[in-house]
């Protein structure tokens, strides 16, 4: 028997049982109140606790089938915003903790300041849900399962040629719960607003 394993047994011994089954409880108390602290904060109530948020974009959400509709699904703020998968799932919470300084900051914290920061944020979650294949829509809606034969025929179309394209559900559904920033349509001086190629990217032809 090596001197390593002598060691364990001599530690556990002197540990003594209650010791051992003590520090489990522990464990799984923290584990527990870990795992409650990340729910509370996974929820529609604490997203919308935040003034900035209650009054811009919860106030657009209630507009939309996905906050009302006839099945009586709903599909709430981490339901879209907050990935599934316990990794993924820690690595937004990280990303989110910069809102917090934002929040402090009071980056957005007047409709006239959120309406100059729109741009800007509604790009940076476009561009996340670019890059994970939109996945948080993909928990509820998923080419795989679309029954075409009870579609528009414009939704029919555009699904199955955005199916064979490669397309993600955010390429063409940007402003599915919330207002979409202004865009500018205007000819001449760029005035600020969001270009059309912002909403709809080209797609690079395959050679």
């Amino acid at each position: 028997m090596t001197d390593n394993n002598k060691g364990l047994r001599h530690w556990l011994r002197n540990m003594g049982w209650g010791a051992i089954v003590l520090l489990f409880a522990a464990g799984v108390v923290f584990w527990g109140g870990f795992n409650w602290a990340l729910e509370a904060t996974n929820s529609e109530k604490f997203c919308i606790s935040c003034h900035e948020m209650q009054v811009n974009v919860f106030k657009e959400y209630q507009s939309t089938v996905h906050y009302q509709n006839r099945t009586g699904v709903r599909a709430t703020c981490p339901d879209c915003h907050v990935p599934k998968e316990w990794g993924p799932k820690m690595i937004r919470k990280v990303q989110a903790s910069r809102e917090l300084y934002g929040k402090v900051m009071g980056t957005i914290d007047t409709p006239e300041k959120f309406a100059a920061e729109r741009p800007r944020l509604a790009a940076n979650e476009w561009r996340r849900m670019k890059a994970n294949n939109s996945q948080e829509c993909r928990n509820c809606h998923n080419f795989e399962f679309f029954d075409y034969s009870v579609q528009g025929r414009r939704s029919n179309q555009a699904h199955q040629s955005g199916l064979a394209e490669g397309k993600t559900c955010i390429d063409c559904h940007k402003g599915i719960a919330h207002s979409l920033p202004p865009v500018d349509q205007s000819i001449g001086a760029d005035k600020g607003g969001v270009a059309p190629e912002v909403f709809h990217p080209m797609v690079p032809k395959a050679e």
